[in-house]
């Protein structure tokens, strides 16, 4: 991904920087060749060339462009199990995934790690991000997952004589583990995600307390991931899950849904983070009857929102890492709704402003392992950066309004907002002349 050439000055505005400090009044941000030169006061502000780009925050807030934690790309109104793996062709599938990592750029989310990915589509995602042809996050790509037989993400029965090849690996045991992960490492992913735990989604067979790997099973994919220099990370609700994940070596939890002292306990002794994705839950509960789950579903859900909202103040009074996001792509949970996870942290969950922009700036930036790139506004960063017309400090939901925002910055070109541009087609002549 290119970085923008000669100096962006962005001021009139709060700035939020992500480490959880307070806002600084007043303050400006200065980009210099796609990198932050200077954070601070606008009294201090070094002085700048006369042709620089001037981005006025109108009084609002300039902030650390967010992170989406756990990005499922191309997923795409889901509305059954059956809709991750045989609905659409790789072909189409590849087609939305533009569409959705555009739209999260659009919503003010600059980076991203994906929770699992169709046909290992984020790889190349990824790659078409960074060479500036299409526009989206930057990415980390984890690609297809691993569950095994019979698990919560092998559903179609024997009898159909199909299995679940695009989403996922079917193991049986640590030979299929190691060998599910090695193929991963040939097609280039970062992230290895996994199913240790079932879901509500499924209540008859794998539900929330079930488990859907054993605990050799999950070794055998840590020991060879690790070996190859990847992350592990989970969908992990049921208690003796998150437990084998950390004592596995996993090195993020999804959900983290039931969590007791002793799995808080291990989660702190090893600093693993946690990406709750509660609002996906919420979603669940609330517009479940409108898209026909079944009401043993809807109160699964409801149990596992009520045990995911106290297991994420537990670690974050704990003082654990909490990233923000997950599972968006559901008809009930649209991409594009990325921020009201946001929102639901600061008004029923109980958490600050300034944490949950923590957790969805740093922490994120931390989970993707760059946080010495972006997550933060300090100097020497990235220029990635999310100007808001609005003090996000008292009204967090303005997050949720992609009109409200003045501009938004990768390696200090303007990618998204209202002073963006139209993004370019790249067109190759291959003609021989």
């Amino acid at each position: 991904m290119k970085l923008a050439t000669g100096v962006t000055v962005i001021s009139n505005g709060q700035v939020v920087d992500g480490t959880g400090k307070p806002a600084m009044q007043d303050s400006v941000v200065v980009i210099k060749d796609g990198k932050i030169s200077y954070v601070g006061p606008a009294a201090g502000k070094p002085a700048v060339p006369p042709d620089s780009v001037r981005i006025d925050a109108k009084g609002g807030t300039i902030l650390p462009g967010l992170v989406e934690a756990h990005f499922h790309a191309t997923y795409f109104n889901i509305a059954a199990l059956e809709d991750l793996d045989i609905k659409y062709p790789v072909e189409y599938v590849s087609l939305l995934t533009s569409v959705n990592a555009r739209l999260a750029l659009e919503c003010g989310y600059t980076a991203a790690r994906s929770g699992g990915c169709l046909f290992n589509i984020d790889v190349w995602l990824k790659k078409a991000i960074e060479e500036d042809l299409v526009a989206g996050p930057r990415l980390s790509a984890s690609g297809r997952e691993i569950c095994s037989a019979g698990g919560l993400m092998d559903w179609n029965p024997e009898f159909r004589k199909i299995g679940m090849e695009g989403l996922v690996f079917i193991i049986n045991g640590v030979d299929d583990a190691r060998k599910a992960v090695r193929a991963l490492v040939k097609d280039g992913i970062e992230w290895v995600k996994t199913y240790p735990t079932g879901d509500a989604a499924s209540p008859d067979a794998n539900d929330h307390h079930t488990l859907c790997m054993t605990f050799e099973e999950m070794h055998a994919v840590v020991a060879t991931a690790h070996n190859h220099k990847l992350k592990v990370t989970g969908h992990c609700r049921a208690t003796e899950g998150i437990k084998n994940a950390l004592r596995a070596g996993y090195d993020c939890i999804e959900h983290g849904t039931f969590m007791d002292n002793e799995a808080l306990d291990l989660m702190l002794e090893r600093d693993v983070p946690c990406v709750p994705a509660l609002y996906f839950e919420k979603a669940s509960v609330e517009l479940g009857p409108e898209f026909g789950l079944p009401q043993c579903v809807i109160d699964g859900h409801q149990e596992t929102l009520d045990g995911g909202i106290q297991s994420a103040l537990k670690i974050l009074r704990a003082g654990g890492r909490l990233g923000m996001g997950g599972d968006y792509g559901f008809g009930w949970n649209p991409h594009g709704d990325y921020a009201k996870e946001l929102t639901f942290f600061v008004k029923e969950v109980g958490f600050t402003p300034l944490e949950v922009i923590m957790c969805a700036t740093k922490t994120g930036a931390q989970i993707m392992g760059r946080e010495d790139e972006f997550g933060t506004l300090e100097v020497g960063k990235l220029g990635d950066v999310l100007v808001v017309d609005g003090d996000v400090l008292k009204d967090i939901s303005i997050l949720e309004d992609r009109k409200r925002f003045v501009a938004v910055l990768q390696g200090g070109a303007i990618k998204a907002g209202q002073l963006a541009k139209p993004f370019p087609t790249v067109i190759k002549d291959e003609r021989v002349r």
